[in-house]
């Protein structure tokens, strides 16, 4: 899955995007992931699987696909995402779950942000529950609270891991701040932390991925737990309080 270098779109020139997707025996999913990334009018330079200590298909489905494939045997998203955050080489990082289905224009959409705004780290999008009733509302109730929720936590807009992207140079900025070895912590948000209020993260409604609504149905005391345990983490280094103070000085 390649793309060039340079490609153009109303005159603009785009950065080149590595995609990243995490997966722990999601075989299934996985496959209708990478079919649809392979189906984008602008092809990323790479798709970055990694295969996060499985024990079904996942590593033999992405390599079919003709994706990169980085084993990570430390069993936990922010291992395996950050494993595959180093083995990026675009310009741009997007990240997928392996649940996450873009629609035909997802990538070109990212580079697209990217290139108009030079000035942003990082960008955010949102989603439609693709097997839930009223999936697209139910999703936009669901982020609004993360999205609402995380700002007061962060001082500013934070990440959501199921589609979102930023800067290669600026994750080799923030690597070594981030959480890879606890498993019970939420990546995303730990990596809106580790980039704090003087970057500049945007959240783009027109950045639009097909999820699994499985997030609501199964685990949410554990998903609970993980967000009281990374904000506990990170407001260890700096609570809240401080965060705003930076944030408002940087505007002021």
């Amino acid at each position: 899955m390649t793309g060039a270098p340079g490609a153009r779109f109303s005159g603009r020139p785009l950065p080149t995007v590595s995609v990243v997707v995490p997966a722990r025996d999601d075989a299934t999913a996985l496959e209708r992931c990478l079919a649809l990334l392979a189906a984008q009018t602008l092809a990323p330079l790479e798709v970055v699987v990694v295969d996060n200590a499985s024990t079904d298909e996942t590593a033999d489905v992405a390599r079919r696909a003709g994706a990169v494939v980085v084993h990570e045997p430390r069993v936990g998203i922010p291992a395996a995402a950050a494993a595959g955050y180093d083995a990026a080489r675009g310009e741009v990082v997007a990240r997928l779950d392996a649940d996450s289905q873009p629609a035909p224009g997802w990538v070109r959409a990212v580079a697209q942000h990217m290139a108009d705004d030079p000035a942003a780290d990082a960008v955010t999008g949102t989603g439609t529950f693709t097997d839930l009733r009223g999936g697209r509302w139910a999703c936009a109730l669901y982020l609004s609270a993360y999205y609402s929720s995380t700002r007061m936590a962060l001082g500013h807009t934070t990440l959501w891991g199921s589609c979102m992207a930023f800067r290669r140079s600026t994750w080799w900025a923030v690597r070594d701040q981030v959480e890879r070895v606890d498993p019970e912590i939420h990546d995303d948000l730990d990596l809106a932390f580790a980039l704090g209020p003087r970057r500049r993260i945007v959240r783009d409604r027109r950045l639009r991925v097909g999820v699994s609504a499985r997030s609501l149905r199964y685990a949410r005391r554990r998903r609970l737990v993980r967000a009281v345990r990374t904000l506990r983490l990170n407001w260890a280094v700096a609570p809240p309080w401080e965060r705003w103070r930076d944030r408002l000085g940087i505007a002021a």
